[in-house]
C-alpha cells in the first residue's frame, strides 16, 4: 500500500506537466494520510463556451478544462455520519483497489459519479522487505518528471456544515511487475499505484465509468527507478 508520497514542489511543473495553475497555498514535501494534498479534476467549462453550445447545436462541444483542488489524502465516503468517523475511516482509505471500485461501499459512489482525478507527485514510497527489515524506498520516473496517478475524489458534508474534500489513489495488481513485486509485506499481494500516461489525462478524467477501467494497468518497470531513502545522520 502506498501510504505516502512526495509532492510536486516546483510551481512551473504544474503548468508544464499538468496544464493547471500551481497551488496557491504551500504543499508539504511528503503527504501522509489525513494530511492536505492536491489533485486535478475536470473543471467547469467557461460560461462563454457553454452559452455558444446552447445557442448553436452544431457548435463543437466546450473544450475540457482541468482544475487543481486541495483535499485530504484519504477518502471520506459521502455516507459517513460524523467527523470523528470520517477521521477513523480516511486513514484506511488512502488506496482503492481498482478491481472492486464498483462493488465497494467506500468507493462505488465516487466511481459511478465519474469523480476521477489525477494526483500529481514526484515519487511514491514503498517498503522493501527483502532484507527482513522494512527499508523505505523512493520510486520515481527514470526521467525525473512528475507522475500523474489515477485517483478518486469525494466531497463530504456533515450535519453541522463541515465539509471535507478528499481523495484516494487507485491501485492495480503488481505480482508480476518486474520492479514492484519486490515491495510490501512478504506473502501479501503486491500492489502499485495506477500511473497514467501524460497523453491520457483528459481521456481518463472524462471517460464513462465502464471505459475508465481500461486505464487501470501497471506502468512499465523500465520507466521507473527505485532508491532506498537515506536516513539523516
Amino acid at each position: 500500500m502506498s501510504s505516502h508520497y512526495e509532492s510536486v514542489l516546483t510551481a512551473s511543473l504544474y503548468a508544464d506537466a499538468f496544464h493547471v495553475e500551481a497551488p496557491t497555498s504551500p504543499v508539504g514535501r511528503t503527504v501522509w494520510p489525513r494530511q492536505p494534498g492536491v489533485f486535478i479534476r475536470l473543471g467547469a467549462a467557461p460560461a462563454e463556451a457553454e452559452a455558444v453550445a446552447e445557442a448553436d447545436a452544431d457548435a463543437p462541444p466546450p473544450a475540457l478544462t482541468r482544475e487543481l483542488v486541495a483535499g485530504q489524502f484519504g477518502l471520506v465516503p459521502r455516507w459517513v455520519k460524523s467527523a470523528s468517523d470520517a477521521k477513523l475511516r480516511s486513514t484506511k482509505l488512502v488506496n482503492a483497489r481498482s478491481e472492486i471500485v464498483t462493488t465497494s461501499n467506500n468507493f462505488r459512489d465516487a466511481w459511478l459519479a465519474g469523480q476521477r482525478c489525477i494526483v500529481p507527485m514526484m515519487a511514491f514510497m514503498e517498503d522493501d522487505w527483502r532484507s527482513g527489515k522494512a527499508v523505505p524506498t523512493r520510486i520515481a520516473r527514470v526521467d525525473g518528471k512528475p507522475m500523474g496517478v489515477a485517483g478518486l475524489w469525494e466531497r463530504w458534508e456533515g450535519a453541522d456544515g463541515e465539509v471535507i474534500t478528499s481523495f484516494t489513489l487507485l491501485t492495480v495488481n503488481a505480482n508480476s511487475h518486474a520492479l514492484m513485486h519486490r515491495y510490501q509485506q512478504p506473502g501479501s499481494e503486491k500492489r502499485m499505484v495506477a500511473i497514467l500516461n501524460e497523453g491520457a489525462y483528459d481521456a481518463w478524467l472524462s471517460a464513462r465509468p465502464e471505459k475508465a477501467r481500461e486505464f487501470m494497468r501497471s506502468y512499465p518497470a523500465n520507466w521507473l527507478t527505485a532508491n532506498p531513502v537515506e536516513k539523516p545522520r
